[in-house]
């Protein structure tokens, strides 16, 4: 991306303070984080603290991918929509409160879901892409795109009481076809038929945005290889080091 050249404004320079004071941020860092793009699928119950996380940071050009409609049942744990949203499009819904949230932030928003004919072309527009998803379909597009693309991809899975995040970074540790070599099979477990806690994908969705933020300033250690759990009922995070799979179907031919 090269040496960020942003100029402040006074109304800038009060809103980002609590980041510039960082040590590994200043307001190079900032100034970065105002030109970066990330690209979020799903504006749900991941999407939501995700998006919200990043705007509030000034990630400057939000990418929202989302074919759904604001539904009651999703006012549980979708934060970023309110009763008065019901039946409008999520991602006119998620883009009016971004803005409102942080008027710096450009957001575009794209009312349908991946597929095979426009997952790669949307992905290529942006820095690094964060999972907002519900479903292995759409998370293995992604993960497929990103590697062959060397994008950045923050995975994030919630499911009753616990929550999954890692850390892909295509050429520097394992994908996530190195863990998961294909969806659920039919009648596992899903949200749909087991719920899922509210404030869990709020947890997991603040971790994705603070591993997106650091990947992006290249500062800490990233979930890179370490796949993290956590579980709302012993209130415990606990990690589990993932290889890289040399035989993976993605990354093993691409990046070798």
């Amino acid at each position: 991306m090269g040496e960020p050249n942003v100029q402040f404004t006074n109304e800038q320079l009060k809103r980002y303070k609590r980041n510039i004071l960082l040590d590994g941020v200043g307001a190079v860092g900032q100034a970065k984080l105002l030109q970066s793009r990330v690209l979020v699928v799903g504006a749900g119950g991941l999407g939501s603290p995700v998006s919200y996380y990043l705007a509030a940071a000034g990630i400057g050009h939000i990418g929202l991918v989302d074919g759904d409609q604001v539904d009651l049942s999703n006012l549980q744990r979708q934060i970023m929509h309110t009763t008065p949203d019901l039946g409008r499009p999520k991602i006119e819904s998620a883009r009016q409160k971004l803005t409102a949230l942080n008027p710096d932030v450009q957001v575009t928003g794209y009312g349908h879901w991946l597929n095979e004919q426009n997952f790669r072309e949307i992905i290529a527009l942006y820095d690094l892409v964060v999972d907002g998803t519900d479903n292995f379909a759409a998370r293995f597009l992604i993960n497929q795109a990103c590697v062959e693309k060397r994008k950045p991809y923050i995975f994030g899975g919630v499911l009753g009481y616990t929550g999954q995040a890692m850390t892909i970074l295509p050429g520097q540790g394992p994908c996530l076809a190195c863990i998961f070599r294909g969806s659920p099979p039919e009648g596992a477990p899903s949200s749909d038929k087991m719920g899922v806690l509210g404030a869990v994908p709020g947890i997991i969705g603040a971790v994705e945005a603070a591993e997106a933020v650091k990947v992006i300033l290249g500062i800490g250690e990233p979930l890179r290889g370490r796949l993290l759990t956590f579980d709302a009922l012993s209130m415990q995070f606990f990690t589990v080091d993932i290889s890289r799979d040399p035989s993976c179907p993605v990354c093993g031919g691409v990046l070798s």
